[in-house]
């Protein structure tokens, strides 16, 4: 293997593992119960590309979070 592919090889895998990350964290941000939200992040780390296939397809998402007072909210 060249020193050229190498390097792309270690760029792929470092993008899917933060890629990995972040939807694993967005996992833990939903409103989900915590065996949901374990198995969607047990699926996440034993299978990082179809996991992150499947969780960009039917997984949960992080809930947005809203204005921290009433006064952010005030127009």
């Amino acid at each position: 293997m060249s020193e050229a592919t190498s390097y792309f090889a270690i760029a792929v895998a470092v993008i899917i593992l933060l890629v990995d990350l972040w939807a694993i964290v967005s996992v833990f941000r939903s409103d989900k119960t915590v065996g949901v939200k374990a198995g969607w992040a047990l699926g996440l780390i034993i299978f990082p590309v179809i996991g992150l296939i499947v969780w960009g397809v039917a997984g949960p998402r992080g809930i947005k979070e809203g204005p921290s007072s009433p006064e952010h909210s005030k127009g």
